[in-house]
């Protein structure tokens, strides 16, 4: 004889003010939505206006400068923003790491430190790094150091947040044994949590330089360096057949530096 079949609770059903204050929701909604939209001054008309504008645009996209003279301007923009890409990494990992032990629970750090990095990270990441390319650009002058001291702070902000929660990730068995063994906050850090979370850190660092290479593309175009300088002048002077060939170089860049991010993190076990 099989068993009787659980007994379910019906539904609760709505009362009758459900449905008008459902409407109301709706109505309000669409109302914010619409607000938005007519404060940004986006319209039909704003459109076609600007249609033969999008067509010099994409004629001038079909028609990539390729003269040895400006691909050569274009390869050294490259290497420029790969340079400031990977020298932010640099900076921002020897500080966020070590804000991302201090801030991991399972390591344990004192209460006040990690408090104080707590908010000195969210401040580090809080201020937009284009806020910072200004800031230091307005510092040292316009140029590559800019913009690689403006993607080390706010990576470094970054890095401390995904890293710390990488940390507190790792299994707890090795850690409580290592507790357990008398060791000291630094010795379960050094040999706990950090080696048991390696591969998952570096993953954190990889998706930062694909970051730092997308960043690094904008914060040319307020005087920190690298091909987004380059970008900023052609579009200034509308020679739209030099915007397509630096757009499909940062393209290139890109999909280059996450194929290499991507072999790297399935070489150390970060993805399957």
């Amino acid at each position: 004889m099989s068993a009787p079949a659980p007994h379910r609770e019906a539904p609760p059903v709505p009362g009758p003010g459900a449905r008008p204050v459902r409407w109301g929701v709706a109505i309000a909604t669409v109302a914010v939505l619409v607000w938005a939209v007519q404060g940004t001054g986006i319209s039909v008309g704003e459109l076609v206006s600007g249609g033969a504008g999008a067509r010099d645009l994409l004629g001038g996209f079909l028609s990539p400068d390729l003269s040895g003279e400006f691909l050569a301007t274009v390869g050294g923009a490259i290497v420029q923003t790969t340079q400031i890409s990977l020298a932010g990494l640099l900076l921002a990992a020897v500080v966020g790491l070590p804000f991302a032990v201090l801030l991991a629970r399972n390591v344990d750090a004192p209460v006040p430190v990690r408090g104080l990095v707590r908010v000195t990270a969210a401040a580090l990441r809080g201020v937009p790094d284009l806020l910072w390319a200004l800031v230091f650009v307005a510092m040292i002058g316009p140029g590559p150091a800019a913009g690689t001291l403006a993607v080390a702070v706010h990576g470094a902000g970054m890095l401390a947040k995904l890293g710390a929660e990488q940390l507190e990730a790792v299994k707890p068995g090795p850690i409580e044994a290592l507790r357990l063994t008398g060791a000291n906050r630094t010795s379960v850090a050094l040999l706990g949590v950090v080696p048991e979370a390696r591969a998952n850190v570096a993953s954190v660092l990889l998706y930062q330089w694909e970051c730092n290479v997308r960043t690094s593309t904008v914060l040319g175009f307020v005087g920190a360096g690298g091909v987004g300088q380059e970008l900023a002048v052609s579009l200034k002077l509308f020679r739209y057949e030099e915007l397509s060939t630096l757009v499909l170089a940062v393209l290139a860049l890109i999909l280059a530096v996450d194929l290499l991010s991507r072999l790297i993190r399935r070489r150390l076990g970060a993805v399957s």
